[in-house]
């Protein structure tokens, strides 16, 4: 048998000891930093010829190699920080006198490559922006920065509202947990019934304690009118205005109070089990407000424009203060371009980009990247939405290392033309990427 080979059930027995056998390969099975440049190639000890029934195989690629008197060379362009299999099937090389080589497999692994993040572009600030934050929250927000630029932190949005399934479906996929988990307090005003309950926090509490990370959103819905019990967050269906959500005594003033009370309330849960929560409220403030003439906000928080949008979020931001939240780390989306409706430094931890490219949608997003570096270079920058996952190789080489991803539920998550299994699977076995059980205990 050839060494380091193996033969299957379903391959011929071949008991000619005369077969050809591997002597060497390029590179050496178990490789580590293989150069991209490198040729693959296979050397037996006989001169080899090629079998009618030929299956090699790259990563489960066929392909056609060359063979040259004992050698067999595969030309494959192969990618930084990459583990590669090779696998040429028996039958599919046989010597001279036809006798079958055995079934022959080795692995390898690419170099990583040089990043192209630049650190020196950064000064991160120190602390939380939360007056004495609990030691919990703190402990996330320095993991946070110690891995910004030299690693990606996976995760998964719930399913609609309070749940883990998308990310009980990504391990069901690639036998591993994303870190971050991501509710989102969209169905508020129906909590708590039957279907939806938000003081049911067992699965997060579960998620803390396997050391996974917590975060959590807001669709914010408000009444379509003062006096419906409809609810929408779309601005062209309510009259709710943002402008007077700050003004003590107005209706919408007291529909936000009683909200945020409940938040609070769901959020002190979490605190009382000593579960820091990555805040991302008030999202895509601005909408396309920026991108285009005639844009709008998409959202009721942004469409009274940049100034009574931050007074709601210092509103949101001084009321959980009260309450004596102190474990929130607080995350502001940007639309780039939308410096005037950033709340300000002192009520902003990280500043996320939500990104759905419709083309080349595992490419890297530079571009976005280092518009948010112009204006937010004291702040960790995370792609706090998106559809396609960037290949997180390319971020590393191009330089747009985002803290986390966080792709949408549904078929965002799991459809082959977006992101899928078999691409969750590349993801979550890059050595780029935190998984949940490469998390530390943050506790």
């Amino acid at each position: 048998m050839a060494c380091g080979g193996s033969s299957g059930k379903d391959e011929p027995v071949i008991t000619d000891e005369t077969a050809p056998e591997v002597i060497e390969t390029l590179p050496a099975d178990g490789a580590t930093d293989v150069s991209l440049s490198t040729v693959l190639s296979v050397i037996y000890s006989e001169n080899i010829y090629m079998a009618s029934d030929m299956n090699i195989t790259v990563n489960g690629t066929k392909v056609v190699p060359k063979i040259s008197g004992k050698t067999l060379t595969i030309d494959y362009s192969l990618e930084a920080n990459t583990k590669y299999e090779v696998k040429i099937a028996s039958p599919s090389i046989k010597d001279e006198a036809g006798n079958l080589a055995f079934t022959y497999s080795f692995s390898f692994t690419t170099v990583l490559g040089n990043s192209g993040f630049d650190a020196s572009n950064f000064l991160i600030a120190s602390s939380l922006c939360t007056p004495n934050p609990s030691s919990q929250a703190v402990k996330v927000y320095n993991f946070l920065k110690q891995n910004f630029g030299s690693k990606v932190i996976s995760g998964t949005m719930a399913n609609v509202n309070n749940n883990t399934d998308e990310a009980k479906w990504v391990y069901n996929q690639t036998g591993k947990w994303p870190a971050i988990t991501c509710i989102d307090y969209i169905h508020l005003m129906y909590s708590p019934a039957n279907w939806i309950d938000y003081s049911n926090i067992a699965d997060l509490e579960d998620w803390w304690n396997n050391n996974g990370l917590v975060a959590a959103m807001w669709h914010w819905n408000v009444p379509k009118s003062e006096s419906s019990s409809e609810y929408t967050y779309s601005p062209s269906e309510t009259i709710f205005k943002a402008s007077n959500a700050t003004v003590e005594g107005s209706w919408e003033n007291i529909v936000v109070k009683a909200d945020l009370e409940k938040v609070a309330g769901y959020l002190g849960l979490l605190q009382k089990k000593g579960i820091p929560v990555i805040w991302r409220p008030l999202h895509e403030g601005a909408g396309n407000i920026y991108a285009y003439s005639g844009g709008s906000a998409w959202f009721w928080w942004g469409a009274d424009g940049a100034a009574a949008y931050k007074k709601l979020w210092i509103y949101m931001f001084d009321y959980f203060q009260n309450k004596g939240l102190n474990n929130l780390i607080w995350v502001w989306t940007t639309q780039t371009g939308d410096s005037n409706f950033y709340p300000g430094d002192n009520y902003v931890d990280i500043v996320g980009r939500d990104i759905y490219p419709s083309t080349d949608i595992h490419s890297s997003q530079l571009n976005e990247f280092n518009n948010i570096v112009k204006v937010c270079n004291n702040k960790i920058v995370t792609l706090s939405e998106c559809g396609g996952i960037p290949d997180p190789t390319k971020m590393y080489t191009s330089g747009d290392m985002w803290s986390w991803f966080m792709p949408w539920y549904g078929t965002y998550t799991e459809s082959d033309n977006i992101n899928g299994a078999v691409y969750w699977k590349k993801v979550m076995t890059n050595s780029l990427v935190i998984t949940r059980d490469q998390m530390p205990d943050l506790k």
